[in-house]
């Protein structure tokens, strides 16, 4: 039986003790947040007996054996580091670090550990990325030309996730004081990390523009600086000299919660719509290619995340998912920063 301790208490850890009571094999023994009523209310929800509000006080009582960090994203590595060199598993939410040396960090640590690391890239949780992901490494869609992807949310627009100018919760998303990269940071990485992915290849160079919009007057609410960026769009090119763009918004109307991604390649290509579902998409291979028709396609089902983080305990193996990658996808962001403060193009090193 895997002994799991959850770190933080907030939305994403709520998710994560969902699934981990709806599989076998696993046990909720410990809960950790710096604010005791918060911990208190989730610890009784769950059913979890043992209580902390230091992760210091959690190594130090030892009886665990993986853990899930999911704080606030400034809160990532100080709270996942001293738990990989007490020799636990970790699976910790996205993004690794605020930036990639402060990642490369928990990524060395890890390593030198030898525990099992994963990063929660939760929409690996639709087998049709995997699906999409073995179509392109088998080499049917050739070599890939074109991409678009986008992640868009609608939730400064509309309240139906909440009113977010009344809510901690949202308020610190859009605060670079409270710790937050803004919707690069927060939703950017999710369409870095599912476009990379499938399409097995590097960014090589990017531009990138960010935007952050007057939402408040002073662009203040209470103690929240709403400072951190709304929106990020990037021109990408690929290792293997595709190119395309990738574009994210807290902004985009009547957009709940849409990622989409359409790959172009010499011989095929590929089209995954999450909206409508996440186990179909669209091809265009073989035949098709000469009609310029796309068909469905369907997935099988695959391992959620919490199912591959147990898995990889189990076997000793790490998921793919890791820490490595996710200080990957991180660099991509900083290159991002680094783009639209010098207004130019960056080459990222191999």
């Amino acid at each position: 039986m895997i002994r799991i301790a959850i770190v933080g208490t907030g939305g994403m850890a709520h998710a994560h003790a969902n699934a981990f009571l709806n599989l076998k094999g696993c046990t909720l023994v410990a809960g950790v947040d710096i604010q005791e009523e918060n911990l208190n209310n989730y610890c009784d929800k769950f059913e979890i007996r043992n209580r902390f509000t230091d992760v210091k006080e959690l190594v130090k009582w030892g009886e665990f054996d993986a853990a899930v960090v999911a704080t606030i994203d400034s809160a990532h590595v100080p709270c996942a580091l001293p738990l990989v060199k007490a020799g636990k598993h970790v699976l910790c939410e996205k993004p690794i670090a605020p930036t990639a040396p402060e990642g490369k960090r928990l990524v060395t640590a890890a390593e030198k550990a030898g525990v099992i690391n994963m990063i929660n890239f939760s929409y690996r949780n639709n087998p049709v990325l995997h699906h999409a992901q073995q179509l392109v490494a088998s080499g049917k869609l050739g070599r890939l030309m074109h991409l678009e992807a986008h992640y868009l949310q609608t939730w400064l627009t509309s309240p139906v996730w909440g009113v977010w100018q009344e809510t901690p919760a949202w308020l610190w998303r859009l605060s670079t004081d409270h710790g937050s990269k803004g919707a690069l940071g927060d939703i950017g990485v999710h369409i870095v990390d599912l476009t990379t992915y499938v399409a097995n290849e590097r960014v090589k160079s990017l531009s990138c523009k960010l935007k952050t919009f007057n939402k408040a007057p002073g662009n203040k609410i209470g103690e929240y600086n709403l400072d951190a960026n709304d929106t990020a769009l990037m021109q990408v090119e690929l290792a293997g000299g595709g190119i395309g763009t990738i574009n994210t918004t807290r902004w985009a109307t009547g957009q709940t919660n849409s990622l989409k991604l359409a790959l172009y390649g010499e011989t095929g290509a590929l089209k995954i719509d999450l909206d409508t579902s996440g186990e179909e998409l669209e091809v265009c291979l073989g035949p098709d290619l000469k009609k310029a028709k796309f068909k469905t396609v369907k997935a099988r089902k695959t391992p959620n995340m919490q199912q591959r983080f147990l898995k990889s305990i189990k076997t000793g193996v790490n998921d793919p998912s890791d820490f490595r990658r996710g200080w990957e996808v991180q660099r991509v962001l900083d290159a991002c920063f680094k783009s639209d403060e010098s207004k130019k193009s960056v080459t990222l090193r191999a």
